[in-house]
């Protein structure tokens, strides 16, 4: 059987089956991750351990990163964090400006739900996206400055809630830390970096299932249209910003694609935020699920979306390489 050749075939194929698989056994057993037995097991740690798998993901990453591209990885993480952090906050004023309600409710969402979908991109996916279709590799390290995005705190700034003040630079230090372990054993010994980056290709389907199994897709039917335009939103409008924003720093708008997602862990926000301000605990729970419909949302859509436009990019440079050998 030719298992990996057909699931090659799927854009984002070993990213996107292993979560749709994880995310059916999750829908099918929505209590099965509170089972004692099972979270002490090995079938649990493999789809529950999102974290250690990522942890070894980094470092085969960082292990394949040359010190050399250390600039353009910085260029590129920030380009695209800032995109997604200011078009984030250009929405909230749209909203504030436009909506008078306490709520800010527009099209059925809130503009708690917003936000927090529009900031915290999905790590995983857009690492196995990159890893799959990325015109450079080093593009996958550019998360290690996107990962700034994630949690309650740039989108209680955006909305103006008081809270959480101190930004967290000791989760930010060890979200580099196995990068930068594997970057340093890397660029030290040649054969580490062989050892180590063979890993990263092997570890994307395992940490795939993980994230999947960390959904239900009963969410996105309890959500409605409007956990759905709230995906849509996020794919359209934040692909199309990171798209103009790749190419301007030298990539050919894959890498902006395959960052407009919905991480998982936001669907943790709107409780986060509500926590501190006490004017959103009415709509933390709708919100929460709206959040959550965005979540599985992008993750069906945006690796066929990125898979399509990468081999039309291919199509265009390989254009562009034919017609400048015929000139010359």
């Amino acid at each position: 059987m030719k298992i990996k050749r057909s699931i090659e075939r799927v854009p984002g194929g070993m990213m996107l089956v292993p979560l749709l698989f994880g995310a059916v056994i999750r829908t099918l057993f929505p209590h099965l991750a509170d089972n004692a037995v099972f979270k002490s097991s090995f079938t649990g740690g493999l789809l529950t351990g999102t974290l250690p798998l990522l942890a070894v993901f980094f470092m085969a990453v960082g292990a394949n990163m040359r010190i050399q591209t250390a600039g353009y990885v910085l260029k590129k993480g920030i380009a695209m964090w800032a995109g997604k952090v200011l078009f984030a906050a250009l929405i909230g004023l749209v909203i504030r400006l436009v909506v008078p309600d306490q709520n800010h409710m527009f099209l059925g969402l809130s503009a708690l739900a917003i936000i927090a979908a529009f900031t915290d991109t999905n790590g995983g996916m857009f690492m196995a996206l990159i890893n799959q279709y990325g015109k450079r590799k080093e593009d996958i390290a550019a998360y290690s400055i996107m990962s700034l995005e994630s949690g309650p705190f740039f989108t209680m700034a955006i909305l103006g809630v008081a809270g959480l003040a101190n930004f967290p630079i000791l989760a930010f230090v060890f979200v580099l830390l196995p990068m930068l372990v594997g970057v340093a054993l890397g660029n030290l010994d040649e054969e580490m970096r062989v050892f180590l980056g063979k890993a990263q290709d092997t570890m994307i389907p395992m940490f795939a299932l993980a994230i999947g199994f960390g959904i239900n897709f009963r969410q996105v039917v309890s959500a409605g249209a409007a956990g759905i335009v709230l995906g849509l939103g996020v794919i359209v409008l934040t692909g199309g910003l990171l798209w103009i924003l790749d190419r301007a720093t030298g990539g050919n708008g894959v890498t902006g694609i395959a960052a407009a997602t919905t991480a998982g862990n936001a669907s943790a926000v709107p409780v986060a935020v509500a926590a501190s301000y006490a004017g959103y605990r009415g709509i933390a729970s709708e919100a929460t699920v709206q959040v959550a419909a965005a979540i599985i949302v992008t993750a069906i859509f945006v690796p066929i979306i990125t898979g399509w436009f990468a081999r039309r990019a291919e199509c265009v440079e390989a254009s562009k390489t034919i017609g400048k050998s015929l000139v010359d």
